[in-house]
């Protein structure tokens, strides 16, 4: 068959795989190249060390030979901030609220062309530790229900500046989709009186869709993946967010992200990388995704809140399992 409908696991979310449209991970690269790089040159960036001034103040930063080698502080041009109230106010159909929050972001290396699959997987497990430290300072801010962490790599992903970095946004709300999964997973334990993220690890496990696995990790590319080379991280035990993993889960987190991220390398193409976990009082099994850029989404996803995708979760499996 040419086309396959697949359902996502657990929310009510479609994807059409029109396999006929299938290109080899080499046909990306050449479509992909001129896209993803963006010219910011080095003197006037935002994020190179020398260039500390042209960000708002420093809130904190990792130190590596008299300089930095992670620095993290407010969003010039946040999408939220620290003013007003959280507080909704409702009228009918109509509902509104200051844009309370918090905006920050993570410069996870002093180097202008490094990005993060360039950086060893010991920086990345750096990188964790202040994500996490991060989100617990945050969550504890008054009216502050969620925060948001997602990476964009490359211009087709939203970037606007080359220096690799990562945003955190402190939100008055818990976003839609993670209380879809929230509510999804809960009704999925009702029946079965287990989480339906731990049964998917169990499943997958065995599947063609396996990209890799350690003692405490795994990856998979989803069976009903939107994005062309999707890939999912899980950790195997049921941990809500990255406050519960241990030093060893963080190393071999780490390692698994170098992993996949250095396959997107060879194809150099965008993407964008996001954690979801459990909001307070709530529990939802944690992982990140990794969905790369390279499909343009036009009217049927639009309309339809489906996605049309040309790669199969089991050939970008094949893909990311292969060696570099």
């Amino acid at each position: 068959m040419s086309i396959i409908i697949r359902k996502d696991y657990i929310l009510d979310r479609y994807v059409y795989y029109a396999v006929s449209r299938k290109k080899r991970p080499n046909d990306f690269k050449k479509k992909s190249a001129k896209k993803t790089s963006l010219k910011s040159p080095k003197k006037s960036c935002f994020f190179c060390a020398g260039n500390e001034s042209l960000t708002p103040p420093e809130i904190g930063r990792i130190e590596y030979k008299g300089g930095w080698k992670m620095r993290w502080f407010l969003n010039k041009f946040p999408a939220v901030e620290k003013k007003g109230s959280p507080k909704i106010r409702a009228k009918k159909f109509l509902c509104e609220s200051d844009g309370y929050g918090v905006h920050e972001v993570i410069v996870e290396t002093n180097h202008h062309k490094s990005q993060l699959w360039d950086i060893p997987a010991e920086y990345i497990k750096e990188w964790l530790e202040v994500i996490k430290f991060r989100m617990e300072k945050l969550s504890g801010i008054k009216g502050i229900k969620y925060v948001s962490i997602f990476k964009n790599h490359g211009a087709d992903a939203g970037t606007s500046l080359e220096h690799s970095h990562t945003q955190i946004m402190a939100l008055p709300n818990v976003p839609s989709l993670i209380t879809e999964e929230v509510n999804a997973s809960q009704e999925y334990g009702k029946k079965t009186k287990r989480c339906a993220y731990c049964d998917i690890i169990k499943s997958e496990a065995k599947s063609k869709r396996k990209i890799s696995e350690t003692k405490t990790f795994i990856s998979i590319a989803p069976f009903a993946s939107r994005f062309n080379f999707e890939a999912w991280i899980f950790p195997k035990r049921h941990v809500k967010n990255l406050s519960w993993l241990s030093q060893q889960e963080n190393t071999e987190l780490a390692e698994t992200i170098k992993k996949l991220l250095s396959k997107l390398k060879t194809i150099d193409i965008s993407y964008n990388l996001y954690f979801h976990y459990s909001p307070e009082g709530k529990d939802l099994h944690f992982h990140i995704e990794i969905a790369p850029r390279m499909a343009k989404w036009g009217g049927f996803e639009l309309s339809t809140n489906s996605v049309i995708n040309s790669i199969l979760p089991e050939d970008a499996a094949k893909f990311y399992s292969r060696k570099i």
